[in-house]
């Protein structure tokens, strides 16, 4: 394989179509967000991730300083303190794909058809990686088991559903299909209606480390789907029509999420460093070439999920990671709650390009 090369070439603002178009404010609201956790992280420096530097920290310590009424003078900020940089690199066409959060019935015990487990994270299971970084070093374990002996992997999906967890109590909520249950595990959260009709929210709490496997893939490698049949829809469809093979295609995804309940429904859902995320704001990106809290234009003609005649054209802001999002121009698009997010998200696989917003240096004298 050809070595990826990555470079960020500055351009105007002008050069971003749409740029003037775009709702700054609703940008910089979720920047806003980014800011108020870069401003008081410790960010480990890594020599395989981007981590936040200084210039981009003293951005943020800026927007919370600011006083940012309306649209043009959330514009003015950006184009103040940020350069535009086009990514250029010898690596596959930028692709955006989209998750969402899920709204699911489920129970705080095993009950009526409620028997598939959500379970908590495990004592025993210890970061091999920040989670910051599980997404650009997912080619490996990012998460094991300890043991008296020492590090050992954690058990896969499959064992996992065969009860290499039962008995020790770990069980968080009950879900009533296996299916919907596989699909939160790939989006990282959900949104739970009890049946008192309360409402929780949780949210992803570690992993049991296994690289990921998109099963959408598996299928279309075995002849099931063509490339440009396969949507989530179809894909839960599928699965669900014969619950055995469903299984068993499922279990193809080794990896396994924990998740854990917010004690605010309004916190979440979250992202990396624990950023709430915004609906049509939020991207999940690689780390290994975009620094979380990074504003990000993204630009994609073909997709119109909000039947934009110019396209996909706003300013993103880089507050997730996922184990399917590796590349520099590599993002997952933030949809929102619900059904109708969730059928935005699940159609959405175009091609787009990144025009990364990089801090301004402060001159030197």
């Amino acid at each position: 394989m050809a070595k990826l090369d990555v470079t960020f070439e500055p351009v105007p603002f002008s050069a971003l179509l749409g740029w003037d178009s775009d709702d700054h404010l609703a940008a910089f609201r979720a920047f806003l967000r980014s800011a108020r956790v870069l401003t008081r992280a410790t960010l480990a420096p890594s020599g395989q991730t981007r981590t936040a530097d200084a210039a981009l920290i003293a951005a943020a310590h800026r927007a919370l300083a600011e006083s940012i009424p309306d649209a043009a003078a959330a514009k003015a900020y950006f184009e103040a303190h940020f350069v535009p940089h086009r990514v250029t690199h010898n690596g596959a066409e930028g692709l955006l794909t989209g998750y969402y959060e899920p709204v699911l019935a489920g129970s705080r015990v095993e009950e009526g058809p409620f028997r598939i487990p959500v379970y908590r994270r495990p004592p025993d299971l210890v970061n091999l990686v920040r989670e910051e970084e599980r997404g650009a070093l997912a080619d490996g374990l990012t998460h094991a088991r300890k043991t008296a002996d020492g590090i050992a992997p954690y058990a896969t999906r499959a064992e996992i559903e065969d009860g290499a967890l039962a008995g020790q109590g770990l069980e968080l909520i009950w879900l009533a299909d296996p299916v919907d249950a596989f699909f939160m595990h790939v989006q990282g959260s959900g949104r739970i209606r009890l049946p008192d009709g309360k409402t929780i929210r949780i949210t992803y709490d570690g992993k049991n480390g296994h690289p990921y496997t998109s099963i959408g893939r598996v299928l279309i490698d075995a002849g099931h789907f063509a490339p440009e049949a396969m949507t989530l829809a179809a894909l839960k469809t599928w699965l669900a029509a014969d619950a055995t093979r469903g299984r068993k295609v499922m279990q193809e995804n080794r990896s396994f999420v924990f998740f854990r309940e917010l004690g605010n429904e309004d916190d979440g859902p979250l992202g990396a460093l624990e950023i709430p995320l915004s609906e049509g704001r939020s991207l999940a990106v690689d780390t290994g070439f975009h620094a979380i809290g990074t504003p990000i234009y993204v630009s994609a003609p073909t997709l119109t999920p909000w039947d934009d005649a110019q396209g996909f054209a706003r300013l993103m802001i880089a507050q997730d990671v996922g184990s399917a999002i590796r590349g520099p121009e590599r993002g997952d698009l933030y949809f929102g709650s619900g059904d109708e997010a969730g059928r935005l998200a699940g159609g959405t696989k175009h091609p787009g390009r990144f025009f990364v917003l990089l801090p301004r240096r402060p001159a030197v004298s």
